[in-house]
């Protein structure tokens, strides 16, 4: 659609009652002035200070870390899973895909400390899949770094599935059919013609995931604890600080801030533009 004909039905469309437009103002207000607040009672002049301090920024490196490990098993486990749930629709298997892209989407509406609780019962020392696991191998993950990525897998995996499959269904399949006519197989097709056509959807769902899992804080604190150096991340430092300084809190918070704000800026056109420019 060209930028003219867009403006024309701009043009044309009937604008909301205005009775609607000071709920709206209210609405933009309630989102915007907790930030503003948070801009004005920040303390610019200690802020370098406050995030060189040696525990903000060992909590700044484990969290980057274990987003960025969450993030890359997003990617792993997300791509084939959105597959399978375009294959399954392209194949009329809608009560299937109905279900399992339920099951994909509760960490969305999830409360983050009830995932938390669900991990401890299947990977703790007495879960269904922890005890013997530590029985086996010895092996125990709670409260361990292993634990933090896991946490931030299990809530940031959906954004990277919805995404990998918005993009799926809206791509050209007569590309993927034209290579199995020429003979290529499907992992090749997959490799080769799939994954670059999807490419922008893998990213902007990439981006997503990782920017969740680095304010990840319910299900990282009830699965993993806060232990200094090995899983307390920076949205459990700014709690933490909370309590006896407020300042790095707030610190903390704005340069979480800042990380939303610049993924925002990354993603214009595709998931807050309505539409690419």
């Amino acid at each position: 659609m060209s930028r003219e004909h867009r403006a024309a039905l701009r043009t044309e469309r009937v604008g909301p009652p205005r009775a609607l437009v000071p709920l709206a103002v209210v609405a933009v207000l309630f989102l915007v002035l907790p930030l503003v607040a948070l801009l004005v009672r920040a303390p610019w002049a200690d802020l370098g200070t406050i995030l060189g301090q040696p525990a903000v920024a060992e909590s700044l490196g484990l969290s980057l870390l274990s987003a960025g490990s969450a993030t890359v098993l997003c990617i792993i486990l997300g791509i084939p899973l959105a597959w399978c749930l375009v294959a399954l629709s392209d194949a009329g298997h809608d009560a299937w895909h109905r279900v399992i892209r339920a099951f994909v989407l509760v960490p969305l509406v999830l409360p983050p400390v009830v995932g938390g609780v669900a991990l401890l019962l299947l990977l703790g020392r007495r879960g269904l899949l922890g005890a013997p696991l530590a029985e086996v191998a010895g092996v125990t993950i709670p409260f361990t770094t292993v634990a933090v990525v896991i946490a931030q897998t299990f809530v940031a995996l959906p954004f990277l599935v919805m995404a990998v499959e918005g993009a799926l269904a809206g791509a050209d399949r007569r590309l993927d059919d034209a290579a199995a006519t020429l003979g290529a197989s499907r992992w090749y097709t997959f490799r080769r013609v799939t994954v670059p056509l999807v490419a922008p959807g893998i990213v902007a769902g990439a981006v997503l995931a990782f920017a969740r899992a680095l304010g990840e804080f319910g299900a990282t604190i009830t699965f993993a604890g806060s232990l200094p150096g090995v899983t307390r991340t920076m949205p459990i430092t700014a709690y933490l600080a909370m309590q006896n300084d407020p300042d790095a809190a707030i610190a903390l918070s704005l340069l979480l801030m800042l990380v939303s704000i610049v993924i925002l800026v990354a993603l214009r056109g595709r998931w807050v533009g309505g539409s690419a420019s």
